[in-house]
């Protein structure tokens, strides 16, 4: 039968959009209130939106995130949990934060939960007590994302882009933190939590006539004042396109990141044009970046890029994590993408697919209240026409093969384009430097500092063994740890709110168990000297030929003194863990840190196969205390998927172990 071609169907006429346009009113201390009426559910959303410009806070960095974090924690007529149980009774929710407040609740509810927000929102109280546990709280946050790749680089990416003085530049940091005082934050309430700035929007079930009452009884005694304006010089993009490296010796991946500074507004003409040319270039997940780099090469769970557009400056960034052994290879592709989308002609297919893709979205969050919320607050705060979003579909499809090529080239620079890259630099410069563009060095908190130093030579007379054998006399000796037949560790540790068990048992004749619970729930590894599985559960899955292979040497209280014997084993290399320099021991897909100084184990990390991705994940070791004479960590982590910081509150020798605890 002779295959036939079929037309291509065209796409049908844009479908009629009608957004309901708000009732607006405004009270005496300038309080601006926009309210929708949509009676197709029985729900109500309140959204106070406080529309300040961005501030410096300078060496009290930290004052709006104290507000943020202390609204909410009660208020001078009702304690934080009996303000707390009647939002729960009422099936409502109610968010208070230092730039408004949000709340959406049952129609029915609607002015009890929009007078609890009011409350909220302009009777809270401020109490010592609360500051230092929010502040506390704030700090272990901080603490815990000292060693994190990611955090650092926001932190940096933020800092070289906008320049430390800039409120898009300064960065939280413990010291800034200890600055802010409980009045610190009383006073920013005071100049900035003000109607004069303030919007809000009511959408849903109400009546405008109805509402205007409960807005105006509950609201108009708010104080009139107007926050103060500062206005800040625009940073500026580099002179020309060069990489910034933060050397970060524990990275187990680069983040890399393609960055320059944009002005975009809503009301330009080239608004549509250039947010359709992200979405080609690192938007879709069918974008360029992303095909290229996980779907074609598999380096990578992901490559985005995004486009701020606003009434003050922000910036186009593209961004992702890949392996170190890949990074050089990203910045070739991530430049070979932004040349093309500048230089070559999008196909029609594929600026169709991604219009269509971007209106389906556009068309199904319409539906939501924060949607409607949100447009009627930009189109009244960015002077936007009044039929902006009535029109935003036909704004979208009207976009061009040529105008995309022409707001790529307005607004993602080729030619001043900062790429930062936060990795470890003993693994990825050599590779870089030979790409010839230009690299400066900055710490993690964006300071300039030298060249990291190059791979440090290993000692004439160091080996494997003889690196395995410190680390043996620094935690306690031979006899002493040939003494000891088996071990059993307990401990705890905390993930998304929740606390963790961690537990831990090996044996000298090859059998081992390690593991987490949680509420009542077991994660665990099991070997029997023999075989071994992994659970979650009931669920049990075998281990693999290979693992089970390596924990001949593994499972064992200290596996130093089997890998002595494991031909496999090598010295590779030193390497920078925490500021100090470690021997660095292989063993197939797994790496053993052992501090030079010292001789004890500082780190192990491993290369797994997550979902088809390579990936690196490692296991940090510090807080040796002896335990019978020989020294055990007390404090480590371990990573299923996140890394969970562990604390050891038990160490058993020699007892609390039986077969039974293989099985």
């Amino acid at each position: 039968m002779q295959a036939q071609n079929f037309p291509q169907p065209q796409p049908g006429p844009s479908p009629a959009i009608k957004i309901g346009k708000p009732e607006t009113f405004e009270l005496k201390n300038g309080l601006k209130v926009l309210v929708v009426e949509n009676h197709k559910l029985p729900r109500v959303s309140f959204n106070l939106s406080i529309d300040i410009a961005p501030y410096a806070e300078g060496d009290k960095k930290g004052v709006s995130d104290m507000l943020s974090a202390l609204m909410g924690t009660g208020t001078t007529k009702t304690s934080k949990d009996a303000f707390n149980e009647e939002v729960d009774f009422l099936g409502a929710n109610i968010n208070l934060y230092s730039g408004g407040a949000s709340a959406y609740a049952l129609s029915k509810y609607a002015g009890r939960v929009l007078e609890l927000m009011a409350e909220g929102a302009l009777m809270p109280k401020f109490t010592q007590e609360e500051f230092d546990k929010q502040k506390e709280k704030m700090i272990e946050g901080l603490k815990s994302d000292e060693k994190s790749v990611p955090a650092t680089a926001s932190r940096v990416n933020s800092v070289l882009t906008f320049g430390k003085n800039h409120p898009n530049g300064e960065y939280l940091s413990e010291a800034t933190l200890n600055n802010v005082t409980l009045q610190d934050v009383i006073n920013n309430y005071n100049t900035y939590y003000v109607p004069g700035n303030a919007y809000l929007v009511i959408v849903g079930d109400v009546k405008v006539k109805e509402v205007k009452k409960m807005v105006e009884k509950l609201f108009g005694g708010w104080k009139k004042a107007t926050a103060p304006s500062v206005s800040y010089p625009d940073p500026k993009d580099v002179q020309y396109t060069q990489i910034n490296f933060v050397d970060m010796p524990n990275a187990v991946q680069s983040e890399v990141a393609l960055i320059n500074l944009s002005n975009l507004k809503m009301t330009d003409p080239d608004y549509f044009p250039t947010i359709i040319a992200n979405q080609i270039f690192g938007g879709d997940f069918n974008s360029y970046i992303n095909m290229n780099l996980r779907e074609a090469h598999g380096w990578t769970y992901g490559a985005r890029s995004d486009i701020g557009s606003g009434k003050y400056i922000s910036n186009f960034e593209a961004s992702t994590q890949v392996r170190n052994t890949v990074t050089d290879s990203t910045v070739v592709e991530i430049l070979k993408e932004l040349k093309r989308i500048r230089t070559e002609d999008v196909t029609e297919e594929m600026l169709n697919n991604v219009k269509a893709g971007y209106i389906g979205r556009f068309v199904m969050n319409i539906q939501k209240p924060q949607t409607i919320a949100s447009f009627a607050l930009r189109t009244r705060t960015q002077n936007l026409p009044a039929d902006f979003y009535e029109n935003y579909i036909k704004s979208i499809q009207a976009v061009t093969v040529a105008d995309v090529k022409r707001a790529a080239n307005k607004y993602f620079s080729y030619d001043n384009a900062r790429l930062v890259i936060v990795g470890k630099g003993s693994d990825v410069l050599p590779a870089l430097e030979k790409l010839k563009i230009p690299i400066f060095y900055f710490d993690k908190y964006g300071n300039p500092v030298d060249k990291p130093a190059p791979k440090k030579e290993i000692p004439a007379g160091v080996t494997a063994k003889t690196v395995l054998a410190k680390y043996i006399d620094a935690i306690g000796g031979q006899k002493a740890v040939s003494a000891v037949k088996s071990i059993a560790v307990s401990g705890s540790g905390s993930a998304q709110g929740m606390t963790l068990g961690y537990f831990k048992k090996a044996t000298t004749a090859g059998k081992s168990l390690e593991g987490l619970s949680v509420m009542g729930q077991q994660m665990k590894k099991v070997f029997d000297g023999k075989t071994g599985y992994q659970s979650q559960g009931p669920q049990k899955m075998p281990m693999e030929a290979d693992e089970i292979a390596s924990m001949k040497y593994y499972a064992q209280p200290f596996p130093e003194l089997t890998l002595t014997n494991n031909p496999d084993v090598k010295l590779v290399g030193i390497e920078n863990v925490n500021g100090s320099d470690a021997y660095v021991i292989q063993d197939g897909d797994t790496k053993l840190f052992y501090d030079m100084t010292s001789g004890l184990k500082v780190m192990e990390s491993n290369d797994v196969d997550a979902g088809g991705q390579k990936m690196t994940v490692s296991s940090p070791f510090s807080d040796y205390r002896d335990v019978k004479g020989v020294k055990f960590p007390f404090k480590t982590a371990l990573n299923v998927g996140i890394e969970i910081d562990i604390t050891i509150s038990e160490v058993k020798i020699n007892e609390g172990v039986t077969d039974a605890d293989f099985q």
